[in-house]
């Protein structure tokens, strides 16, 4: 490590460049994410399941991963993608993360259409978001 400090700081290199990593997001430690990702799968799927039950939508591949700022995606490719600390949050908000998700699947855009679909299981997804948002914003401040 020595070395290769010295040799950065050697007359002959004209350019550090150094890579921060960056702080906040809603990243956390491997073996966080290690201890909570199949059950965050299995919540998931249950969810899932119990929701498309009113939509009845086809999606392909659902993955939990450690999302540096997004608690959910979906792809065109029908793909739903979940932040491992979907577990963690409240029940109310994993529903809300979960029916968003599932309404991208029909439209992939946050028109009055799609918030009338979300609405058909979230009544309250207005509220439902700002809380999230607030908590997403509560959790990266944390260390």
């Amino acid at each position: 490590m020595l070395k290769t400090l010295l040799k950065l700081l050697s007359p002959k290199t004209r350019i550090i460049r150094v890579k921060y990593r960056r702080k906040g997001g809603l990243g956390g430690a491997d073996a966080h994410y290690k201890a909570h990702k199949e059950f965050a799968r299995t919540l998931v799927h249950q969810k899932l399941t119990s929701f498309n039950l009113h939509y009845k939508f086809t999606y392909n591949k659902v993955a939990i991963r450690n999302q540096r700022s997004r608690w959910g995606s979906c792809s065109k490719r029908g793909n739903l993608n979940f932040h491992y600390r979907i577990v963690l949050l409240p029940e109310h908000l994993q529903d809300y993360l979960i029916v968003h998700e599932l309404c991208h699947l029909e439209m992939f855009n946050h028109s009055k259409n799609f918030w009338a679909l979300v609405a058909e299981t979230i009544p309250d997804h207005a509220a439902r978001r700002k809380e999230l948002i607030a908590h997403g914003r509560k959790q990266h401040s944390t260390p």
